[in-house]
């Protein structure tokens, strides 16, 4: 029977991580992440959760941590944000590297310069090439059920490769919703006691991360890749368990009207929620128009995005990440991801909601409008940079 109550989307995710009966927390606070590893430190020292929590002295140390644990056969779990993803960076290539499962929940910050504590996606994408999964949840009942998916997904000996789970900063991290929480034995269940298949032992010693001459680490980089791109498999076989368990489903590529829309408005993250109610309006005005949401950001699920996407005429892509001097990153993967097919929607991109800055269901209606003028006029490679003040 599930308990229906109010929780902020960080003592949800800190709901989660008790559930899941991790090993180990190490953890740096900072904002807008510090709610989660406080509440995880507060359950430590309640003695509801039997864990070891590591409060250390930065975020650098903070992953470095979780290495050992998570090497050792520990279910471990760290959380941050913006700039302190940027401290924790050499470390973050060095888990997915080694193979190591652990859970990290990122509430999205916007990167310095100028300093802002608000979220957008520029951390995100600053490690889209680190080698982790990445998964977007919308809402504080995702965000809870996104990270027990996560631990399951990073641990089973078919992936063993470390998770993030996105949440906006202050949009979702900050915000109280209801949440349905599970009974624990529903959960343990699910997500059983881990035991790490290649987990370091005194009387076998191994070496993890080692140096690689020229002729080794292309392979190693190749290898890295294809088990990335293979948890796709067992990433959809989780998601298929829980929603047979919770009767909650969760999708690479999402849709909300997509069924008969011509043009269709892709977002990632909590704004889809104000999208939809702006894809709602449209619609009751006549106009064929529909919502696609990109849960999976890493491994990118190009063949779900191609089913999904591929009969439209127009795709307009929101980008919460200015990449400078270059088209938005979620954009510009998009394009690559329906360059070789024959029939492919025109796809106009918008950079909106840096640093914190809401997008309104109007300001959605509006860029939506946007994009269709610039498709009648012929301009698709424009990159334009949303609800940008002149004074």
């Amino acid at each position: 029977m599930e308990r229906r109550v109010a929780f902020e989307s960080s003592f949800a995710i800190a709901e989660a991580v008790k559930m899941a009966d991790i090993d180990v927390c190490a953890a740096y606070p900072i904002t807008p992440q510090t709610h989660i590893v406080e509440r995880v430190a507060q359950l430590v020292a309640n003695g509801e959760l039997d864990a070891n929590y590591i409060p250390v002295e930065s975020e650098h140390s903070a992953l470095s941590a979780c290495l050992g644990s998570s090497a050792a056969g520990g279910r471990t779990f760290t959380a941050t944000a913006g700039q302190g993803l940027e401290l924790m960076h050499e470390v973050v290539y060095v888990a997915s590297g080694m193979r190591l499962p652990i859970v990290m929940s990122v509430c999205n910050r916007a990167l310095s310069v100028p300093l802002s504590i608000w979220g957008d996606h520029s951390d995100v994408m600053s490690v889209r090439d680190t080698g982790w999964i990445q998964i977007f949840a919308e809402n504080a009942q995702q965000a809870f059920d996104l990270t027990l998916c996560a631990f399951h997904i990073a641990e089973d000996p078919a992936v063993l490769l470390p998770t993030m789970i996105h949440i906006d900063g202050f949009h979702l991290s900050h915000v109280i919703e209801p949440v349905l929480l599970p009974e624990q034995e529903k959960v343990t269940r699910f997500l059983p006691k881990y035991h790490h298949p290649f987990a370091l032992d005194v009387n076998n010693p191994a070496a993890m991360g080692d140096f690689a001459l020229p002729d080794l680490y292309t392979e190693a980089k190749v290898a890295h890749d294809m088990a990335l791109r293979n948890s796709i498999k067992v990433i959809l076989q989780v998601w298929q368990k829980f929603g047979e368990e919770f009767g909650r489903e969760y999708s690479p590529v999402e849709t909300y009207g997509a069924e008969d829309a011509d043009i269709l408005l892709l977002t990632m993250g909590s704004f889809s929620e104000v999208a939809m109610e702006a894809i709602d309006r449209l619609k009751r005005a006549g106009e064929k128009v529909g919502l696609v949401r990109l849960r999976l950001w890493r491994p990118f699920p190009f063949e779900q995005f191609r089913q999904t996407v591929g009969r439209a005429k127009l795709l307009i892509v929101l980008d919460r990440a200015l990449s400078v001097g270059g088209p938005g990153p979620v954009c510009s993967e998009v394009q690559a991801a329906l360059y070789h097919l024959k029939e492919r929607p025109q796809v106009i991109g918008f950079i909106g909601g840096l640093g914190g800055r809401d997008i309104s269901v109007e300001g959605f209606q509006n860029m939506i409008h946007r994009g269709m003028d610039k498709a009648s006029q012929g301009k698709p490679g424009e990159i334009e940079v949303f609800d940008v003040r002149e004074k």
